[in-house]
């Protein structure tokens, strides 16, 4: 399924398992390959037809200083705002592994090409999208 990427694969079958949660309003657990109502609900309340979950923590899946990636944080925070995005806190937590939780925002309307190119941009492996379907995709960024 995704033969080709240079992201080891069990950094890869991580990201899969991971639960990313989605706070204030929102408060709702995505799931990838898992339709979400919570997700559709707000595609509509936002009238929007996609949203991505993004981070700026640990580049490339290296553990950085918390220092770091809180700057990065915020950098990702005034670009989204730039674009005219209103990012929703939330955080990307695998629920057995040690590697801690990252900080991270749900961005309702961002594009898949944005959200690509943003993910590309703070140095990660991978995004979160959802369609209109609502049903959150892991999509690989090498």
């Amino acid at each position: 399924m995704f033969s080709g990427s240079e992201i080891p694969c069990e950094t890869i079958q991580a990201y899969l398992e991971t639960e990313y949660f989605a706070f204030d309003d929102a408060s709702t657990t995505l799931r990838v390959g898992e339709i979400n109502p919570k997700l559709a609900a707000l595609h509509k309340a936002h009238d929007v037809n996609c949203s991505a979950f993004i981070t700026a923590c640990n580049p490339f899946s290296r553990n950085c200083s918390a220092e770091f990636n809180a700057a990065s944080q915020e950098a990702l925070a005034c670009e989204l705002k730039r674009l005219g995005f209103t990012p929703i806190a939330g955080i990307g937590k695998h629920q057995s592994n040690n590697w801690p939780g990252e900080e991270s925002y749900l961005v309702p309307g961002l594009s898949l090409e944005a959200a690509k190119a943003l993910g590309a941009q703070y140095g990660q492996n991978a995004i979160v999208w959802s369609a209109t379907d609502a049903t959150p995709q892991l999509v690989l960024l090498r």
